[in-house]
């Protein structure tokens, strides 16, 4: 037997339909326990008893949608989370993207930038910077702000270090950032090499043809029908051998585009675009 609908569920129904309505965002897809759970808080952060209350904001107080978005996107990552993944991108993946004369490599769900600042890393050690374009994509226009200057807490240094070093970084990884103060900035070479953009995986399209596409941890705040929806925009937008690096709670197994793909390390849940589509596509 099924939970009965409360007045909070309805309420989230009728708060995602306004924001819709009234400025375009889809949340309709997203996976509601934790879509619940975000629109709870930030009602709370709002000063309002419950989740209906947030509606005639949205309707009446354009200035409250920043805030809106960057609490239901959930902008958290940090630089080499999962330090291994990064080690099989450094071993496996960049000498054959290296065979390119240009790559181009795709952040979808940037968040404040420290995953693409680490993949620009990696690229640099591995003499691809130069002919690398990474863009850098989110829903959340204040994290994609925060995300272009660059600009870290300088507290977070001790563990971006750590991870880089976990990765197999190859030299100080103070080499990449200038500090002042309490705070640290990553170097212009590495920044000058990164677009960013703000781009909805719910509505938007291709956008450009891409070797590698990295989307860590954003698939799981989805229902099953987007998660195929935005994995069929990544099929699209790869090259013939192009990569897809997904969270390590992630997977294809069960998503009907599985066939289009091949493991590189399914436990790091790496995958590459076949060559050839299957016969039942062509």
């Amino acid at each position: 037997m099924s939970d009965p609908v409360t007045t909070e569920d309805r309420a989230l129904e009728l708060f995602v339909h306004a924001l819709n309505v009234c400025h375009g965002y889809d949340f309709s897809g997203y996976a509601r326990a934790s879509l619940k759970r975000r629109a709870e808080q930030l009602a709370a952060d709002l000063g309002e008893p419950g989740i209906g209350h947030l509606i005639p904001r949205l309707i009446y107080d354009p200035s409250v949608l920043g805030q809106v978005i960057a609490r239901l996107s959930v902008p958290v990552s940090e630089m080499f989370r999962d330090p291994e993944v990064f080690a099989v991108l450094r071993e496996q993946v960049l000498p054959v993207l290296s065979s390119y004369p240009r790559v181009n490599i795709w952040q979808a769900g940037c968040a404040q930038g420290e995953e693409v600042y680490s993949t620009a890393i990696l690229a640099e050690e591995a003499g691809l910077l130069p002919r690398c374009r990474f863009y850098a994509t989110d829903i959340n226009d204040q994290a994609l702000a925060r995300a272009s200057e660059g600009i870290f807490a300088a507290r977070r240094i001790e563990e971006f270090a750590a991870n880089y070093e976990g990765a197999g970084g190859q030299f100080d990884f103070a080499d990449y950032y200038r500090s002042r103060y309490d705070l640290m900035r990553m170097r212009r070479t590495l920044r000058d090499r990164v677009v960013f953009a703000h781009h909805n995986l719910v509505t938007d399209g291709v956008f450009a043809e891409t070797h590698l596409i990295m989307c860590r941890n954003v698939l799981i705040y989805f229902s099953q029908a987007l998660k195929e929806r935005v994995l069929q925009l990544f099929a699209d937008s790869l090259v013939r051998g192009g990569y897809l690096v997904l969270g390590t709670r992630e997977t294809l197994q069960f998503s009907s585009l599985a066939n289009r793909f091949e493991a590189v390390s399914d436990r790091h849940r790496i995958y590459r675009l076949k060559r050839a589509r299957p016969a039942h596509d062509v």
